[in-house]
């Protein structure tokens, strides 16, 4: 009987994962480029026929897909301070590190551009950074959504928190439905495969 138990407790583990989104709460954040983490979470959540409700540390929302619960969390704990909104909720919902995806934007490459990763630096991202020393691990998977042109090169913190332009939106927008088919990925079929399938 015990050993049901802990057969089902683990089953219960691996079939509940935490999708989370970086940005900044506040209208004035609205389609900024460091809000993308938002959008794509806006998206997939409304393809969902679900709806985000505040939360502590967090808008919350709550999806199914092929039987596995997928918690989708927007921190409203502002960028800096994210890890402090992942580790609650993690912790609160009994989500293994393994099933956690934070999805942020990127400078690095070009608008559009995604690329998945299951540990690594924070490439000085200050919400990832935030995460990493909150969970005291580089062990977790990231969706890096690329937000880059020309002219981040001149100022890289009013570019970021500058808002998109329409040409960026449509290229952004054209790409959604991939993002959507590759987080229905990640939850299963897992990192790995997922990587294989859309980094390229």
């Amino acid at each position: 009987m015990l050993f049901l138990f802990l057969l089902l407790d683990k089953t219960i583990l691996m079939d509940k994962f935490l999708i989370v989104g970086l940005g900044n709460p506040g209208d004035k954040y609205d389609n900024t480029r460091h809000n993308v983490g938002f959008d794509i979470l806006d998206f997939f959540c409304n393809k969902n026929e679900s709806k985000f409700e505040s939360s502590r540390l967090g808008d919350l929302a709550t999806i199914s897909i092929k039987g596995r619960k997928v918690f989708l969390l927007k921190p409203t704990t502002y960028m800096n301070l994210s890890g402090k909104s992942v580790k609650y909720w993690m912790k609160e919902k009994n989500i293994r590190i393994d099933n956690l995806l934070v999805i942020s934007d990127d400078l690095n490459l070009p608008i559009g551009k995604i690329r998945f990763r299951s540990k690594g630096s924070s490439g000085g991202h200050n919400g990832l950074e935030n995460i990493e020393a909150s969970l005291n691990s580089k062990e977790y998977s990231r969706l890096r959504i690329g937000i880059s042109n020309e002219e981040n090169k001149i100022n890289q913190i009013d570019f970021v928190l500058g808002r998109f332009s329409d040409s960026e939106y449509k290229i952004l927008f054209s790409n959604f439905e991939i993002i959507l088919n590759s987080l229905n990925s990640f939850v299963l079929s897992g990192i790995n495969e997922t990587m294989n399938n859309y980094n390229n």
